[in-house]
């Protein structure tokens, strides 16, 4: 992330995104497959290629490489997925959020601890999904509502205003909202 201003003269933090050249590689069609979609591939700096199908009513040439220039401008809104950076295995204090027990009176061993998990003889068990320690982070995650400030056309890059999830040079998704 870096800090840019705006027109407007306020000092926002942006990210730096880059766009990989995006090629239509086929197109779905109502006939055949109940929907209208183009399927786009891009070549990932790795040498491999990912594909993806964009549900829309253009029709664009097979061949055809989509520009960044031609669907983002700046001021238009973003929605943004990614893996989250993954942080191991976490504690409840860190992970949910708990208050741990106090750190006086005999407490010396149970800081940053759950506490009591489960109830009495009835159920005599802990009901799934109760928050625990566990591993936290590389979840899929989308953050909306992103502002694009600029767009650069000549060396592919797109910048947001926000953080955006994943670490750096992680592929993420953007989607024109």
């Amino acid at each position: 992330m870096a800090g840019r201003y705006t027109v407007s003269g306020d000092r926002v933090g942006t990210t730096v995104v880059e766009v990989l050249p995006t090629v239509v590689a086929g197109l779905r069609t109502k006939e055949k497959h109940g929907y209208e979609a183009v399927v786009v591939k891009s070549r990932i700096p790795s040498g491999k290629s990912q594909t993806r199908e964009i549900r829309t009513k253009e029709t664009p040439a097979v061949g055809m490489e989509i520009k960044v220039e031609d669907v983002l401008k700046a001021d238009d809104v973003v929605k943004v997925t990614g893996t989250s950076r993954g942080k191991g295995f976490a504690g409840v204090v860190k992970r949910h959020g708990f208050a741990g027990g106090p750190r006086t009176h005999g407490q010396s061993d149970r800081e940053r601890a759950p506490g009591s998990s489960g109830s009495g003889t009835t159920p005599g068990r802990v009901y799934k999904g109760k928050r625990r320690a566990g591993h936290m982070g590389a979840d899929t995650v989308t953050v909306t509502g992103i502002k694009v400030l600029e767009v650069n056309p000549e060396k592919r890059l797109v910048t947001l205003i926000g953080s955006i999830p994943g670490h750096k040079n992680s592929p993420v998704r953007m989607v024109k909202v």
